[in-house]
């Protein structure tokens, strides 16, 4: 089964999120079930609209 994700903001990507963003979908493209965001200095958990 194949689900399309969309993605809607009103943030365009900057600085290198293109690159990262290109790199994620090829990876999905090329049938990668695990990938890894390398260089994330800041990450937060998000769920349900609280930050943990």
């Amino acid at each position: 089964m194949t689900k399309a994700l969309k993605v809607v903001s009103d943030f365009e990507p900057a600085g290198s999120q293109p690159e990262a963003i290109n790199n994620l979908v090829s990876g999905l493209q090329d049938g990668l079930l695990h990938q890894t965001l390398l260089g994330v200095t800041v990450q937060e958990n998000l769920h349900n609209g609280k930050s943990y």
